[in-house]
């Protein structure tokens, strides 16, 4: 870890979210000047309360946070604020400050080019790709030019060009910067340490060395304590089955058999607590609709953005039950306009057969209604209301009884996507749409969503920037929107 001032602190600091939904109890942790942390934890656990703790805008129940007199701070959203969509470039950056910035403009240029984006000042930052807004979040926080950088899941949407970019970026980066995220490669370039959110006990653990030294470390420790408990629990087995042998025999023996109970009742004792591991989900289908035969989705056309124009260019896509299709092209060349329009049956140069059920797993939620409630968001996509079926279904995705009834939009963007997945595999679609579909997931999931649609039995198109997880995945056709056919 790097040498210096402690600027950031915790100590004993509680947190509830809502009604009693803990998130931190009694934590402690510190953060030096100048070291790059990464922020661990399941989804749901509280990563990016932490960074709002940090940023002031929620306040501790108890303990205190102390930060350096004089410390600036600016936060990298995982998402741009459904309120700043509209706005124009100009006028997001604006937002950035408290103040009126007089010389904006040239700002603007120099974070741009720090990011890797050309954009005109006047355009909307809706017309943005995901990808080339996961770089105005990025450059809205550089534009501050904070002495603590939080970045929240910056490589999300980010293509190859753009995550190397900003690899780079953070290795020569000299300030603090603390960084959610669960791209291991991403991480293990350039942080120093790692502090830990524990969801089970919400405390943060706090551990040096890079992300996969530390997953590697929890790993070995649960292992040693549970080989350890192991031990214990036969010679528990052994000393109870000897004094029940002694307990009928009767007379003096009994007095053994107590000496053999309360021996096994040390022992329990003596058994350490095992830390839990993050659950996972549970292996998953996606059920396919029946009846669907045929060709499912054809392609003859597709309109491409270059140097923000577009360009119409003819493709040959079929795609039968079964097959499965990966589209690539770099961040703002129309692959999420592409995947919209097929989804709500715009696409010009496009045909889905008819009577076809589209499952669209959308990269910013948007599909899910953020006002309603977890069940009537996967009840609303079930043909026939089962709701034994709809709760096992979201059982399977970490999905519990508060969670069932609490609103779309005051869950994690990770949590977001496990009811988008429970919604598909409720949906049984004949034709899969899927954009970036690992954005927001605990790393831990990523291994059985790549199982479940490697095996899915309908028609798939896949978006997606993270080689790891599409090589998991069997893939038919490729087409790269960002080469003639």
């Amino acid at each position: 870890m790097a040498r210096g001032e402690a600027i950031l602190t915790f100590k004993a600091v509680s947190f509830e979210f809502g009604i009693k939904k803990p998130i931190l109890h009694e934590a402690n942790f510190g953060v030096r000047r100048g070291s790059k942390m990464t922020l661990m934890g399941q989804n749901g656990a509280g990563k990016s309360t932490i960074f709002k703790l940090i940023t002031r805008e929620f306040l501790p129940e108890s303990g205190i946070i102390n930060i350096v007199h004089g410390i600036s701070i600016a936060t990298a959203r995982q998402v741009i604020l459904r309120e700043h969509l509209d706005l124009t470039v100009r006028e997001f950056f604006e937002k950035c400050f408290t103040r009126k910035v007089y010389d904006i403009d040239p700002r603007i240029d120099t974070v741009l080019d720090i990011v890797n984006l050309k954009a005109p000042h006047d355009k909307i930052v809706r017309t943005f790709s995901g990808g080339q807004q996961a770089r105005l979040l990025l450059a809205s926080a550089l534009i501050q030019d904070p002495d603590v950088l939080l970045l929240d899941e910056p490589t999300n949407n980010l293509d190859k060009s753009g995550i190397l970019h900003l690899t780079q970026f953070l290795v020569d980066y000299k300030k603090t910067c603390l960084v959610i995220s669960h791209d291991a490669e991403f991480l293990n370039a350039f942080t120093h340490g790692v502090l830990y959110l524990d969801v089970n006990t919400h405390k943060v653990e706090q551990y040096d060395g890079n992300y996969t030294d530390v997953v590697t470390e929890i790993s070995a420790r649960v292992e040693k304590e549970n080989r350890k408990n192991a031990q214990f629990e036969k010679e528990i087995q052994a000393n109870k089955d000897k004094a029940n042998f002694f307990a009928m025999k009767g007379g003096q023996m009994r007095l053994v058999a107590k000496r053999m109970r309360e021996k096994a009742e040390e022992m329990e004792e003596a058994k350490v607590d095992v830390r839990r591991e993050d659950k996972t989900i549970r292996k998953f289908a996606i059920p396919t609709q029946a009846n669907v035969s045929g060709e499912i989705l054809n392609v003859s056309s597709v309109t491409v953005m270059k140097d923000h124009k577009a360009k119409k260019q003819g493709v040959h896509i079929s795609l039968m039950k079964g097959r499965h299709l990966l589209l690539e092209g770099p961040n703002g060349i129309g692959k999420s306009t592409l995947l919209e329009s097929l989804a709500n049956g715009s696409a010009q140069g496009a045909t889905i057969a008819p009577e076809v059920v589209v499952g669209y797993y959308r990269q910013d939620f948007s599909t899910l209604n953020f006002e309603n409630t977890v069940y009537e968001s996967l009840e609303s996509v079930m043909k026939k209301k089962d709701e034994h079926t709809l709760r096992s279904t979201a059982a399977g995705f970490l999905i519990d009884r508060e969670l069932m009834h609490t609103k779309i939009g005051l869950l994690s963007e990770g949590q977001k996507g496990l009811v988008a997945f429970a919604q598909l595999v409720l949906q049984k679609p004949g034709l899969l749409i899927l954009d970036e579909p690992t954005n927001h997931i605990n790393f831990r999931h990523l291994p059985v969503i790549a199982k479940a649609l490697d095996s899915y039995e309908g028609a798939m198109v896949l978006v997606s920037h993270v080689p790891e997880f599409v090589s998991q995945i069997r893939i038919d056709e490729t087409l790269d929107l960002n080469k003639e056919q």
